[in-house]
C-alpha cells in the first residue's frame, strides 16, 4: 500500500489528473486528499451532509482523475467533531455537545456553536452516529471513493469503529479504512487495538534509526491495522534522518509508504521500481536484534509464512560501523547465511561494515537440516534398555571424575547426586565405595534432600585411593508401602490391595535364601495367621517388614552413573603443616665454612621450638662446575664459590647422590633420624634439571635436544636465564620410557631413604602426562608421599597440576597485599574445582622471591604477612631470614635478595634484635591448638568498615559450626605504617543468634576473656601488633 498525499493547491481537474499520474508512475496505488467539502483548519467538515453541489462535483472530478491514472482515491474524514451549524447537528442536537471558543455575552442571543463534538461514548447517541456516518461514507463510496484516512481516530471508542467498519464492509468490503496514527502515544494506540482498520501509519519520518520507541509503536500499530504504512515526510518539518535513508527503510520494512506529492519528483529510480517488490506488509513483524552505541541497528523483518530478512541501519551519518556477522546470524535464528541485494553473502566468518547512513537488506538462507544416517538412529530394542532412573550432577568430582578429589584420612566423604525417574513411583539411590585395592564394594543408601537431590557419606579410613559409584533403581516395595499408607489413612483399602502387597512379599521371599528367606517367611506366616485384610496390611507396613524387603530388593531398572569417581585420601601433612626452609650449606655459623647436615642437626631444636612441622632443603646433590654461577647470580664464579644447588650433577653423580661437602648420604641419614626425634619431617627439592656436566649428558644423549653444532641450549624462564642449567627433553628419541622411569626411580630412592615430602621445582615446564603418571606410580607404591608444586604460572596450569596429583601448590598469595585481592583469591580457592583438588601453600618468601612489600615495611610488614599466611591457609612456609626480618633487595624494585644463598654461603643467627621469632612460634602453636586454622576451607570474610582491615572467620564445616556454635575470628591491619580502626560486624547469625545477642570471646593471642554484646563492635589494630584472633562461643558468657 503506497499512498501519495495530493496538495490542495492542485485546483484544476487537469492538474489533479497529472498529479495522480505522477503518483502512479512513482509506484503509488492510492492517492489521498482532503474531503472536497467545506472544512476548518482542524479537518472538521463544516457540513458533512453536503450533497450534489460544487463540493460534490469536486469529489467527482477527483474520482475520475484517479481512475484515469489507475490509482484509488482516499479522502480525509474526521468523525469526532463537525461544524456546529451543520444540518445533522440542527436535526439531531442530542447526538452532539456544542463547543464554542467565544465568550458568551448574556446581553446577546446565544450564538451558533463553532464545533459540535459527537457523543460516540454514549450508548444510544453513539449507535445513531454510527448508523448516520456509515450511510454518509457509503454514499461517498457509491460516488467512487476507495477509502478513508481517518483523522483523530483515538477520539472515537474502539467499539464504535468496529460497528462502523462492519456496516460499511458489509456492503463495500473493498473500502479501505486507514487510521492516521503518527504522534499518538502507546496507550492511545493500544486502546484502538481490534478496531478493524485496514491500515495504520507509522512515525518513520521522525525515527533516527536508533530509538526503541519505533518498535514499540510498530507492535501497537499491527494490533489495530492489518498493515503499517510508513510516513516518509514529517509535516512538522522535524525529519530525524536524510530522506534517502527513510525511503530505503520504508522499502526494507515492508514496502508500504505515504509521501507528499511535492516529493514525487525527488524519488530515486530504485524507490520508484515496484515490479516484484512487496507493497503490503500485512502480518509482518519487526524484531530488533541489535542497537549498538556505534549507531548500528539491526532489525529482523519477519513476513507471515515467509523467510525473514535482515535490515542493517547505520544511524551515524559520519562514520563507518562494523557489522558483527556471527552475532546477527545467532540473533536472527534458523539462518545458514544472509545474502544482500548485490549477491554478497554474510556468514559467521565474514567481516563487513556499513557506510555512514547506509541501509542494507539481506535475505536469509534457511539453515539446512543435518540428517542422521541410519546407523546413527537407535533401534527401539536398544532404547528400551536405556536407564529409566536418571542420575546426574554427582559431587564431589573434578572434571566429572576425570581426576580424583582430595581429602584427608579420617574425613567422611559427602556424596550428593540428582536422581529421579519417570512417573510417581519411589526410587532408591545408593553409593558403592571401596579402597582401590579392595575386591568388594561397600554400599551406603542415600537419603532424599528434596528437589530430587540425594546425599550420603562414607569414611576414609586408610591412606590412598578410594573409588565410589552411584546407582539407583525403582523401589517397588517403597512405592507400594507409601500408597497403602495413604489408602489406610483415607480408609480406602480394598482386599485386592492387600493381596497384591502380600504377593510382592512372597516374590521377595522366593528369590531370597538363607537367613533373609527365613525372615521373610516368618513375615508371611504371621500374615497368613490373620483373617482380616487390615490386620494383614498392618504386618506388611511394619518397619521390620520394610527393612527385610529392602534387603531382598532385586533392584528393577537399576542404572548406574557411567563414571567411577576417585578420592585421594592423604595423610594430615598434605593439608596441614608449617614449613621452614633453609640451605644446609649455610648452617655452620661461619660464611667461610661450608655447612653440613650435622650443622643442620644443631639447628633442629630451634626450628622445633618455633613449632614448625617440616624442614625443607633445596637440592642436596652434587653441583656442576661447568658454567657455575657466582655471587648475586653473576655468570662466572671465582674459585671456591659453591654455585647454585639447582645446577644438579657433576662427575661424582646426579639426582641420587649427595653433595660431598654436606656430609654424604650417611650424614643425610643422621639428619633424617635427628629430625624425627624432634618431631620434624624432612622435605627435599625434586628439580628435574642438569648442570652441563651431569653424567646423563654423556650416558644418555638421547634424553636431550642438541643444536646442529653439537651444543645444548641452557634453560630459560624469561626474563631469567640459567646458564648453569640444561633441561631434559621428555619426548626426545630415548626419553620414553627410560628417562621417565629413571626420574621415578630417583624419587623412590629418596622415599626409601625416609623422605615422603617433595617440593617440585617448576613442574609447569614439564609435561602434564609425565606428572600424572609419576605421581600415580609413586603413590601407588607409597600413598604417604606428598608432592608440593612450585609453579608460579597461570591459574589453569596450576589447577591442572593439582588435578594431576600434586597434593599442594605454591600460590599467588606472595603478591596479594590488598584487602580486595586477598579476599577474592581466598574465595576463589574455596569454590568450584580448586576447592576439591587444590591445596594452597602460603609461602611468605622464598630464596627466589623477596616480596616488595617486605622490602619497605620492616618488622610490622613481616608480622602482617606471617599473620595472613598462618591464619588463612593450613599450609604455610617461610625461608630462613624471614623471622629475622631480612629483606634487603639485590637492587631497588628487584624481588631478589642481596647476597642470595642460591649462589654463596651465609651465616644466620638464631635470634636478632627486632626479630619475630616469638610471634611465629605463637602463630604455629595456635594453629596446632585450633583446628579451624588448619585449612583454607571454611574461611568467610565479614564486614570491616576500613579498606586497610581484613576481617574473616574460620570454621571446620557448616555441620560442625551448627553443633559447636563456635568459630575463630581474625582481623589484620594491612597497613604496616599506621594503626587502623574499624567497625566490624560480629557474625552472630553464623551461631544462630540474633543481632542483639551476647557472646563470650576468648582473645587467643593474649589469653583473656570478655564479652561482646550486639552485632556491631569497634576495634583498633596498631601497626606494631597488626592482628587479633578471637574465638567466639554461643551460649556462654565471660
Amino acid at each position: 500500500m503506497r499512498i501519495c498525499v495530493l496538495n490542495e493547491a492542485t485546483k484544476t481537474s487537469t492538474g489533479l489528473e497529472q498529479r495522480c499520474v505522477a503518483a502512479r508512475e512513482a509506484g503509488c496505488d492510492y492517492v489521498v486528499m482532503p474531503a472536497p467539502f467545506e472544512r476548518d483548519a482542524e479537518g472538521r467538515l463544516v457540513e458533512p451532509s453536503a450533497g450534489a453541489d460544487t463540493h460534490a462535483e469536486r469529489l467527482q472530478e477527483a474520482v475520475r482523475a484517479a481512475r484515469r491514472a489507475g490509482v484509488k482515491l482516499l479522502i480525509d474524514v474526521r468523525l469526532d467533531e463537525v461544524g456546529g451549524a451543520s444540518a445533522v447537528v440542527r436535526d439531531n442536537p442530542q447526538w452532539f455537545r456544542a463547543r464554542s471558543t467565544a465568550v458568551p455575552d448574556p446581553r446577546q442571543p446565544r450564538a451558533t456553536p463553532e464545533v459540535a463534538e459527537a457523543r460516540f461514548a454514549y450508548a444510544q447517541e453513539g449507535a445513531a452516529l454510527v448508523e448516520w456516518w456509515s450511510a454518509r461514507l457509503l454514499e461517498w463510496v457509491g460516488q467512487g471513493v476507495g477509502g478513508f484516512r481517518l483523522l483523530q481516530p483515538q477520539q472515537v471508542p474502539v467499539q464504535r469503529w468496529r460497528e462502523l467498519i462492519a456496516l460499511v464492509h458489509a456492503q463495500a468490503p473493498e473500502v479501505v479504512f486507514a487510521a492516521w496514527t503518527p504522534g499518538l502515544g502507546l496507550e492511545a494506540l493500544q486502546q484502538l487495538a481490534g478496531a478493524g482498520f485496514d491500515a495504520a501509519f507509522s512515525s518513520l519520518a521522525w525515527w533516527d534509526g536508533r530509538g526503541s520507541w519505533f518498535f514499540d509503536e510498530d507492535t501497537a500499530l499491527r494490533a489495530l491495522g492489518s498493515q503499517v504504512v510508513a510516513v516518509l515526510d514529517a509535516p512538522d518539518g522535524k525529519r530525524a534522518a536524510a530522506p534517502e535513508q527513510h525511503w530505503q527503510l520504508a522499502l526494507a520494512l515492508g514496502g508500504a509508504w505515504l509521501l507528499d506529492d511535492a516529493q514525487l519528483d525527488a524519488l530515486p529510480p530504485s524507490i520508484r521500481a515496484t515490479d516484484g517488490l512487496p507493497t503490503s506488509n500485512a502480518g509482518m513483524r519487526l524484531r530488533p536484534l541489535l542497537r549498538e552505541t556505534t549507531g548500528l541497528t539491526a532489525v529482523a523483518v519477519e513476513p507471515l509464512g515467509g523467510l525473514p530478512s535482515l535490515v542493517l541501519i547505520n544511524g551515524d551519518t559520519r562514520h563507518v560501523v562494523p557489522v558483527p556477522a556471527s552475532d546477527l546470524l545467532r540473533l536472527l535464528g534458523d539462518a545458514e547465511a544472509l545474502v544482500a541485494e548485490d549477491g554478497r553473502s554474510l556468514s559467521g566468518a565474514t567481516l563487513e561494515a556499513l557506510e555512514p547512513g547506509e541501509v542494507r537488506v539481506y535475505r536469509s538462507v534457511p539453515a539446512r537440516h543435518v540428517l542422521a544416517v541410519p546407523r546413527m538412529r537407535p533401534r527401539a530394542q536398544t532404547a528400551g534398555a536405556w536407564p529409566r532412573v536418571c542420575i546426574e550432577s554427582v559431587t564431589p568430582s573434578v572434571d566429572n571424575g576425570r581426576f580424583p578429589v582430595k581429602r584427608t584420612v579420617g574425613d567422611r566423604i559427602c556424596v550428593e547426586a540428582d536422581a529421579f525417574c519417570d512417573g510417581h513411583d519411589r526410587i532408591a539411590v545408593a553409593v558403592l565405595w571401596r579402597p582401590a585395592d579392595a575386591k568388594t564394594w561397600a554400599s551406603a543408601p542415600m537419603r532424599a534432600l528434596g528437589n530430587d537431590r540425594w546425599r550420603t557419606e562414607f569414611p576414609l579410613e586408610r591412606i590412598g585411593t578410594y573409588e565410589f559409584r552411584v546407582e539407583g533403581w525403582r523401589d517397588v516395595f517403597a512405592t507400594l508401602h507409601a500408597d497403602l499408607q495413604k489408602k489406610r489413612a483415607a480408609n480406602t483399602v480394598l482386599p485386592v490391595d492387600v493381596q497384591e502387597a502380600v504377593a510382592v512379599v512372597q516374590a521377595a521371599q522366593a528369590r531370597s535364601d538363607g537367613a533373609l528367606a527365613e525372615r521373610l517367611q516368618a513375615v508371611l506366616t504371621r500374615i497368613g495367621a490373620q483373617s482380616e485384610p487390615l490386620q494383614q496390611l498392618a504386618i506388611v507396613l511394619e518397619p521390620d517388614t520394610a527393612q527385610a524387603m529392602a534387603l531382598a530388593d532385586d533392584k528393577p531398572f537399576r542404572s548406574e552413573y557411567p563414571v567411577t569417581f576417585r578420592v585421594e585420601s592423604e595423610r594430615r601433612a598434605a593439608h596441614f603443616a608449617s614449613w621452614y626452609e633453609l640451605f644446609p650449606r649455610s648452617q655452620s655459623g661461619d660464611a667461610r665454612r661450608h655447612g653440613t647436615f650435622d650443622d643442620v642437626i644443631k639447628r633442629l631444636p630451634h626450628i622445633h621450638a618455633m613449632n614448625f612441622d617440616v624442614l625443607y632443603m633445596p637440592p642436596i646433590h652434587p653441583i656442576g662446575l661447568n658454567n657455575r654461577k657466582g655471587r648475586n647470580n653473576s655468570v662466572t664464579a671465582v674459585e671456591g664459590e659453591p654455585g647454585s644447588p639447582y645446577a644438579i650433577g657433576a662427575t661424582d653423580g646426579g639426582h641420587t647422590q649427595v653433595h660431598a661437602e654436606l656430609g654424604g648420604l650417611e650424614g643425610f641419614r643422621r639428619l633424617i633420624q635427628a629430625a624425627r626425634a624432634q618431631g620434624l619431617e624432612v622435605a627435599l627439592d625434586f628439580a628435574i634439571q642438569c648442570a652441563p656436566d651431569h653424567p646423563w649428558l654423556k650416558e644418555h644423549k638421547d634424553w636431550f635436544t642438541w643444536r646442529a653444532d653439537g651444543s645444548i641450549p641452557y634453560a630459560e624462564n624469561p626474563p631469567k636465564k640459567y646458564q648453569d642449567i640444561v633441561n631434559v627433553d621428555f619426548y626426545a628419541s630415548g626419553a620414553v620410557p627410560d628417562l621417565w622411569n629413571t626420574l621415578r626411580d630417583a624419587v623412590l630412592f629418596w622415599v626409601n631413604e625416609g623422605v615422603t615430602l617433595f617440593r617440585v621445582d617448576n613442574p609447569h615446564t614439564k609435561p602434564f602426562p609425565f606428572w600424572e603418571w609419576l605421581i600415580a606410580d609413586v603413590r601407588g607404591r607409597r600413598p604417604d608421599v606428598v608432592f608440593l608444586s612450585e609453579a608460579f604460572t597461570r591459574p589453569k596450569m596450576m589447577y591442572r597440576l593439582a588435578k594431576c596429583g600434586f597434593s599442594q601448590s605454591y600460590t599467588y598469595f606472595t603478591w596479594r597485599n590488598h584487602k580486595h585481592e586477598l579476599q577474592a583469591y581466598v574465595e576463589e580457592l574455596n569454590d568450584g574445582v580448586p576447592r576439591e583438588c587444590f591445596r594452597p601453600h602460603f609461602f611468605v618468601n622464598t630464596p627466589d622471591i623477596n616480596p616488595l612489600f617486605l622490602q619497605t615495611s620492616g618488622r610490622n610488614g613481616h608480622l602482617i604477612r606471617a599473620a595472613l599466611a598462618t591464619t588463612l591457609s593450613g599450609l604455610w612456609g617461610m625461608y630462613q631470614g624471614f623471622e629475622l626480618c631480612e629483606a634487603t633487595p639485590l637492587a631497588p624494585g628487584k624481588e631478589e635478595y642481596l647476597d642470595s644463598e642460591k649462589f654463596q654461603l651465609r651465616a644466620w643467627p638464631e635470634r636478632a634484635p627486632g626479630d619475630i621469632v616469638d610471634e611465629i612460634t605463637r602463630f604455629n602453636q595456635l594453629r596446632r591448638m585450633h583446628p579451624e586454622l588448619q585449612s583454607h576451607l571454611g574461611t568467610r570474610f565479614y564486614q570491616a568498615h576500613n579498606d586497610q582491615v581484613l576481617y574473616y572467620g574460620k570454621f571446620l564445616d557448616a555441620g560442625y559450626l551448627s553443633r559447636s556454635r563456635s568459630m575463630v575470628l581474625v582481623a589484620i591491619n594491612l597497613d604496616p605504617h599506621a594503626g587502623q580502626d574499624a567497625d566490624i560486624e560480629i557474625p552472630l547469625w553464623e551461631l544462630g543468634l540474633p543481632d542483639h545477642a551476647t557472646v563470650a570471646v576468648d582473645d587467643l593471642w593474649d589469653g583473656h576473656r570478655f564479652e561482646w554484646q550486639g552485632k556491631y563492635q569497634h576495634i583498633r589494630l596498631e601497626a606494631t601488633r597488626p592482628f587479633a584472633l578471637w574465638r567466639i562461643r554461643a551460649g556462654e558468657v565471660a
